[in-house]
């Protein structure tokens, strides 16, 4: 068994489509629209599907937004420093929702970022040989 995807259902295709291609640099693997079920479904990621999970993003035509619920966290994202791949977000057009540094109680150095639909991705930096 392996891990294929995460589903997030959006409300404007386009918007998140620009968020996870242009600001968090992901591309579009594939997209199809289903018109008798009046929806669009979208995978993007870093690598192939064939290679590693990657994220559909789910429109349904007829819904503009969606409650995101309290039970749902966040994606992690491992990047080489959070401090860089922040100010990148921010560069772009991104929400930083918590910047770049520490975890309250390590010494790994998180920071969490938003797309349009309000879903959190954390980026998680990578530890050196010394960490």
């Amino acid at each position: 068994m392996r891990l294929l995807h995460t589903m997030l259902r959006v409300g404007d295709l386009e918007k998140s489509l620009a968020f996870y291609t242009n600001v968090l640099g992901m591309r579009l693997l594939r997209r199809k629209d289903y018109p008798d079920g009046r929806f669009t479904l979208a995978f993007v990621g870093y690598q192939e599907e064939s290679e590693g999970a990657v994220i559909e993003l789910t429109h349904n035509w007829d819904t503009a937004s969606y409650d995101l619920g309290n039970a749902y966290g966040h994606i992690a994202l491992e990047v080489d420093d959070a401090y860089a791949a922040c100010d990148k977000v921010k560069e772009r057009g991104g929400k930083v929702v918590r910047e770049a540094g520490p975890m309250k109680h390590g010494t790994t150095v998180i920071a969490f970022v938003e797309d349009p639909d309000g879903y959190k991705i954390e980026f998680i930096q990578k530890k050196s040989g010394n960490d």
